[in-house]
């Protein structure tokens, strides 16, 4: 789902201008006809519901400044673009010492709102990464920094906030990648043991030979190169949280220990004479079905009852796919930060309805991970689908969006997609003229386009001929399959481009993407001027 803008104005030809472009730009719109109607929307849905607020200034009763005054006295925290038709310095240092982010005057040009809004969004999104990790740092990861809308999460955090409250054993299952340690992170954080130590121990990936000394210590000469005392992670959680993940991996003698351990509150270090008391809270996590292995004689069946108290089962992200969102938004803004990305804030609306209709096998970590790798590989503005080429090929309606793409933009044909509707590809900054006549308002204007020039005519796909390469209408080896020199290619290009749109030179510049300058001069350096033709640029 795209971020939600909400439109403030009590104007309802401009309220549709904005809609229709906030639309175009791909954000979702949603209006209010006065500051009353908008603080209602704004409290009747989470803080988080609404990305940024465009605000008119002048409206009766409650105006724009009312509406940032009343902003200041609640929890929401949202960026907010003031825009009126009567600006001044005055108005403007108002607005921003009320909270607005930016200012625009009326009619605005749609390319000056989509950058307003694309800053705002950047900087709101850095500002709560900043937020996010100094809280993480003071405090450890919570329950508050969990990114989680769906009800699965919903109401996985809320069984773990009535846990933190108690000492009971907890068992968190899920599978890998899904967020455990997270889980027990937050656990930790919410209960009173909370500036206490939190330690964690992966017995997957403890050898077998290894587990007792290191989850119960060892003395001094216990075994061959014990050369000196070694203290457990039991000791090392005294009075905190002591976190086993993948407690399935135990092997059965460790297990014994582990359940005196709960128990009786003592351990026994390798080759101690007398057991330690040891104060801890267990958290225990599993990615396997403890009581298939318990059928199985793998793990004690006491034992099991004894971690099974309190169980949490985290969901795969496969079925909590109304978080992916908030997720891949967290995920790039981190990235973006991490890169030096300053301008990488955005995952284009196909790219991202992708996202969340793969089913993501390694969970929340492959989500992560994939993210990381399309920031690095990606040039623009937005992540769009050519920068998760492995998941569009795992997705079979876009499995072949990439070619598709390719071929389109070869073809200058706008890039579509079987399961988006065109309004959602659509984010280029225009408003079209017969949009604004038929408002009869100068609102918003396009100012891309020359009322008093006729419109082009619409250019014929480039179509390729049986017999010519796939991979393009050129080919790029000569005869003795050696390549062509570039300049020879380059004169083939604009001939082609020639023939192709009848010796339209506007058109065939901006194909090309050069000046006419440039294409007339290439012309002349190549021997393709045709003065016949000239009369029809």
């Amino acid at each position: 789902m795209s971020d939600r803008i909400l439109v403030v104005d009590d104007d309802p030809i401009q309220r549709r201008l904005l809609e229709h472009a906030i639309s175009k730009f791909g954000f979702t719109p949603t209006c209010a006809e006065n500051g009353q109607q908008a603080l209602a929307l704004l409290s009747d849905n989470k803080p988080d519901h609404f990305a940024l607020m465009v605000l008119d200034l002048v409206m009766p009763d409650l105006d724009g400044m009312g509406v940032l005054q009343a902003l200041r006295k609640t929890d929401i925290r949202l960026p907010v673009i003031v825009q009126t038709a009567h600006g001044g310095i005055d108005t403007a240092v108002n607005a921003m010492r009320a909270g607005a982010f930016d200012f625009v005057i009326k009619p605005v040009a749609p390319e000056r709102l989509q950058t307003a809004i694309r800053n705002a969004l950047k900087v709101n999104a850095l500002e709560e990464e900043i937020t996010r990790i100094r809280a993480s740092k003071k405090t450890g990861h919570s329950f508050q920094t969990i990114i989680a809308s769906s009800p699965t999460m919903t109401r996985v955090i809320n069984l773990g906030e009535r846990a933190a409250k108690s000492h009971i054993p907890i068992l968190v299952e899920g599978e890998s990648g899904v967020g455990k340690e997270l889980i027990a992170q937050s656990i930790q954080t919410a209960s009173e043991r909370q500036s206490k130590p939190f330690v964690t121990v992966n017995c997957g990936a403890i050898p077998d030979n290894l587990v007792e000394s290191i989850l119960f210590g060892h003395e001094k000469g216990a075994f061959t190169g014990a050369g000196d005392k070694h203290v457990g992670k039991f000791q090392e959680a005294n009075g905190g949280t002591l976190f086993l993940d993948e407690v399935g991996e135990l092997p059965l003698e460790t297990q014994v220990k582990l359940l005196r351990a709960l128990q009786e509150g003592e351990i026994d270090p390798v080759g101690s004479t007398k057991p330690i008391k040891v104060d801890f809270r267990l958290i225990s996590a599993t990615n396997q079905d403890l009581i298939q292995l318990v059928k199985d004689g793998k793990f004690r069946e006491d034992l099991y009852y004894r971690l099974n108290v309190f169980p949490i089962r985290v969901p795969p992200l496969r079925d909590r796919k109304d978080d992916i969102p908030a997720l891949a938004k967290f995920f790039l803004t981190r990235f973006a930060a991490e890169e030096g990305r300053k301008n990488l804030a955005q995952i284009a609306p196909d790219a991202m309805h992708m996202l969340q209709i793969y089913d993501w096998p390694g969970n929340i970590r492959q989500l992560e991970n994939t993210i990381f790798r399309a920031v690095v590989l990606c040039d623009g503005d937005q992540l769009t689908i050519e920068e998760f080429p492995q998941i569009a090929t795992q997705v079979e309606s876009y499995s072949a969006s990439i070619i598709e793409a390719r071929r389109a933009q070869a073809n200058d044909q706008p890039i579509t997609h079987p399961t988006e509707q065109t309004t959602n590809t659509a984010i280029e900054p225009s408003i079209t003229p017969q949009a604004i006549n038929a408002t009869n308002s100068p609102a918003i204007s396009a100012n891309t386009q020359n009322p008093a020039s006729p419109p082009e005519t619409p250019a014929t796909p480039i179509t390729i001929q049986k017999g010519e390469d796939l991979w393009g209408f050129l080919r790029l080896l000569d005869q003795d399959g050696q390549l062509k020199p570039l300049a020879n290619l380059e004169a083939e290009i604009i001939q082609k481009a020639l023939d192709h749109y009848d010796y339209r030179m506007s058109t065939v510049a901006r194909q090309l993407g050069i000046g006419r300058s440039t294409l007339y001069r290439k012309l002349k350096e190549y021997g393709l001027e045709d003065p016949s033709n000239e009369a029809s640029a």
